[in-house]
């Protein structure tokens, strides 16, 4: 019988990956906002500021998903996304369970490990840890807001994942959408899609009494999309959980990228 130790090390490339997008997005907020950092002035604004850490947080993503880590986890790095796999049969529950524990490990980790290697700088309010809370619309704006843009990305990755021209696209795509996101929708809620990227920063920043919204909207977003994808194109039609599929790395998924697309 297999055990959760024959998968480890997609387990623990899965921990990495979010880990270093908590490094990465906490180094650039703190360089880009924190008082002392001394490009911290230079933004005119507040959109003005959130246009470089988008762009900074896109191509980390783009990166993580074309680097070994990704390739050999499939880079899901949010309990959302593999949940919503999961519904579409294309994981094993005890691999998802799996996956969800080195997605919540892994985004304690690293912002742990940032704050350390930046002194404690990302403690500042400035910087918060990088917890995304609701904006000044309130918790149902935030919660709306979640849902929808936890939506247009889980129906992004199932669009382009599934046409064979485009799916080695895939974390270009996803990765210009969250930079996009960054820009205009964080403002709303501080533009998570992910419940393991927000509870670290949450518990640090002693933010997590909105918790709540982080843990259902993504959730609820990504499985709508699912379902909307589904009735369009049936579940046959979702070829693999992996949103790059190196032919050189093996899946550990219910993986149908050798085959021809429906």
């Amino acid at each position: 019988m297999r055990t959760v130790a024959d998968h480890w090390p997609e387990f623990a490339s899965e921990a990495a990956c979010l880990a270093l997008f908590m490094v990465s997005a906490t180094v650039f907020t703190t360089l880009l906002r924190h008082p002392q950092s001394p490009i911290a002035g230079w933004a005119a604004g507040p959109l003005v500021q959130r246009i470089p850490i988008g762009i900074a947080m896109g191509l980390t993503l783009v990166a993580i998903v074309y680097s070994p880590l990704g390739r050999r986890s499939g880079a899901h790095m949010n309990p959302a996304l593999t949940l919503t796999f999961l519904r579409l049969g294309k994981m094993a529950p005890l691999d998802a369970a799996g996956y969800v524990v080195a997605q919540f490990a892994g985004g304690a980790a690293g912002i742990v490990l940032a704050t350390a290697l930046l002194a404690g700088l990302p403690a500042d309010p400035s910087v918060n840890f990088v917890a995304t809370v609701p904006g000044p619309y309130g918790a149902a704006a935030a919660f709306a807001a979640e849902t929808a843009i936890s939506f247009g990305m889980m129906l992004l990755v199932l669009t382009v994942s599934n046409a064979s021209r485009m799916m080695r696209f895939t974390g270009i795509f996803a990765g210009l959408l969250v930079a996009v996101y960054i820009t205009i929708e964080a403002p709303l809620s501080g533009m998570s899609m992910n419940p393991a990227r927000t509870l670290g920063p949450a518990v640090l920043a002693h933010t997590a009494r909105t918790l709540w919204i982080y843990f259902t909207a993504p959730p609820l977003g990504m499985l709508l999309a699912a379902e909307l994808y589904v009735r369009r194109h049936g579940a046959e039609h979702v070829r693999c959980a992996k949103l790059q599929h190196p032919s050189n790395i093996r899946c550990i998924f219910r993986c149908r990228f050798m085959e021809s697309p429906a």
